[in-house]
């Protein structure tokens, strides 16, 4: 390109002439003005007739929302089909042919309905929208939403989750045993598979499914930890279910989300605050990540009556902003908010929290977090004198657990970390085979997300994770354990064999003597 233009392929690109740019060349030729996706698209085809080389910069301002890939992994949400739910929570809206507690005009529902909720078109539609937007999809975490995903029968998981990685795979597997054997090195590899169901719903004999399915992560509709909030919402489970469920799947190395809810009838801004501290540090909860969900009140819900008769009342949004303010200021440094709110559009909204990014505004604002998400590395390139190793330990129920870390000097930025845990198997009721057994729950590495196998310029594939790993198994060693067994994603399953870890013959677990 001409250096006058302000864009040169060997440099910095600058947005503004970029767009001025694409702006007079279409004026000039009497077309359209081109699109970032058709810019790319035409890049992508030049890059593949080896017409002109790969440019970092030019990809950047072409890409479309540059932040999806910058935690380090390619995000896949697919629904399940609609199917009767085992709960009728009073604020979970219920829609005909949709799943339960969804909305038909949420983006990821209408992506659904639009591939008639088929896993495989689902999964396809979202791989060639994230390469037509400029994305990497070579480490993929898969998101399976849709309510109760437990309370499905065991075929219909099984066909659901293989046809996802056939979709990966871009093959149609036998059945999921081989989907998950091809996909372990597929140029599109899923390295986690989360789930949503309830505390109610989790005992030895669905854990041993869940990992058969090839499952990582559970995210636990908990929504209280007030018993009778709990049964004034309907919602047919108890704090003891949840308290019983977090061990048991902290036992078995899954990583925790819990779904927690503000605003909730009986509930109020005292209580929702002395909730989400109990959370925090009581070892009985302590999950490793939260969803926030201030409680909405849509007409499909049980709860718009209560609110039409005057006998449920929203916070004010200053109530709800100020609330989650204090919240963000104890949350732990070890813990990951993944989401404030619901993606419900304001239009279905009869009362209740009107604002879709909070986050963006409370950031904006100066407000302060520690969680995993404000603190990740994101474009920030590591600097070896500025990186810095430390170790947090907690206790939780039936355990101890500890998160090794890789940051700033002023810990404000997170580039790696791994979560252990060293379980008290005596007091256990898990897989006999993980008995005695130190637990490697969790190995991430933010920044860029970089092609598997090739170094890269920001944190992944700098070593990082190799070296928590290392430390994981000394602090093990030290702890009197003689094993380590890490619950890997399917993608990710020759990265730990590469370092000596080896299937077990009756799970799905890789296990290495240390």
């Amino acid at each position: 390109m001409a250096p006058h233009s302000g864009i040169s392929l060997h440099g910095k690109i600058k947005p503004k002439a970029l767009f001025k740019l694409r702006y007079q060349t279409a004026k000039k030729f009497q077309i359209p003005c081109p699109s970032n996706i058709a810019l790319l698209n035409t890049y992508q085809k030049l890059i593949k007739a080896k017409k002109i080389k790969p440019n970092a910069f030019l990809e950047k301002q072409l890409r479309t929302r540059p932040i999806r890939n910058l935690s380090g992994v390619a995000v896949i949400a697919v629904l399940t089909k609609p199917h009767p739910c085992p709960g009728n929570c009073l604020f979970c809206p219920t829609q005909k042919n949709i799943p339960k507690s969804y909305l038909k005009n949420e983006p990821a529902v209408m992506r659904a309905v639009l591939n008639n909720f088929d896993p495989y078109r689902q999964v396809k539609h979202r791989i060639k929208a994230l390469h037509l937007n400029g994305h990497n999809t070579e480490k993929i975490e898969l998101i399976i939403i849709g309510g109760t995903f437990s309370a499905l029968s065991k075929s219909y998981q099984t066909r659901f989750i293989k046809r996802c990685l056939d979709a990966m795979n871009n093959k149609t597997a036998k059945n999921l045993e081989e989907a998950k054997k091809l996909n372990e090195r597929a140029s599109n590899r899923c390295v986690g598979i989360t789930i949503e169901t309830r505390p109610d719903w989790i005992d030895l004999k669905e854990i041993k499914n869940l990992r058969r399915l090839g499952v990582t992560r559970v995210e636990l509709g908990v929504q209280s930890i007030d018993n009778k909030i709990l049964d004034y919402n309907c919602r047919n489970h108890t704090v003891e279910d949840t308290i019983k469920a977090t061990q048991l799947l902290k036992d078995a190395g899954f990583k925790i989300c819990y779904h927690l809810m503000l605003n909730l009838p009986r509930s109020n801004p005292e209580k929702d605050f002395l909730t989400f501290k109990t959370v925090f540090t009581d070892p009985r909860f302590q999950p490793d990540q939260i969803k926030l969900y201030p409680c909405v009140v849509v007409k499909e819900s049980n709860l718009y009556k209560f609110w039409r008769e005057g006998k449920y009342h929203s916070y004010s949004q200053k109530e709800t902003t100020e609330l989650i303010v204090k919240i963000k200021k104890i949350v732990p440094s070890y813990m990951r908010i993944v989401r404030l709110i619901r993606d419900i559009p304001t239009t279905e909204i009869e009362s209740g929290n009107m604002v879709s990014n909070l986050r963006q505004l409370l950031k904006e604002q100066g407000v302060k977090c520690q969680c995993t998400r404000c603190r990740e590395a994101r474009e920030k390139t590591i600097n070896p004198k500025d990186l810095v190793y430390s170790k947090i330990e907690y206790p939780t129920l039936g355990g101890k657990e500890m998160f090794l870390q890789y940051t700033s000097k002023d810990k404000q930025t997170l580039f790696a970390f791994l979560r252990l845990r060293l379980p008290v198997w005596k007091n256990s009721e898990f897989l006999k085979s993980l008995k005695g057994m130190a637990l490697l729950r969790e190995l991430h590495t933010y920044g860029q997300l970089a092609s598997i196998g090739k170094s890269a310029k920001y944190t992944q594939h700098q070593g990082l994770g190799k070296k928590l790993l290392i430390k994981a198994e000394k602090i093990s060693r030290e702890n009197n354990y003689s094993k380590m067994a890490v619950i890997a994603g399917i993608g990710v399953r020759e990265y730990y064999r590469r370092l000596g870890y080896k299937e077990m013959n009756d799970n799905e677990y890789l296990v290495k003597n240390i």
